[in-house]
């Protein structure tokens, strides 16, 4: 019975540990934040694209990330590079 436990609690542990991976945010740049793009102008410039944007942050690894819409009603999750404003990882729903 202990063997079982043990081996449910790695099982466990390893699954938790190679999702959590896979949901890591990725490292947009390690330029300096003097380089980088106005929050306010990217933001104003994403919705002149015609994004619908929900939520703005900068993550921890130096990212812009929006939460929102495409303009044609997608959800989207996109980090972009701040320093060059390209995107560094998109998800989006079908």
């Amino acid at each position: 019975m202990k063997a079982k436990t043990i081996t449910k609690a790695l099982t466990l542990a390893l699954a938790t540990s190679v999702s959590g991976m896979a949901l890591a945010e990725p490292e947009c740049t390690n330029a300096p934040k003097s380089s980088w793009k106005d929050q306010d102008m990217f933001r104003q410039s994403l919705e002149e694209q015609g994004y619908k944007i929900k939520r703005f942050e900068v993550t921890d690894t130096n990212c812009y990330e929006i939460y929102g819409w495409q303009k044609d009603g997608k959800r989207v999750e996109i980090y972009y590079n701040p320093v060059n404003g390209k995107p560094v990882k998109e998800e989006i729903d079908d």
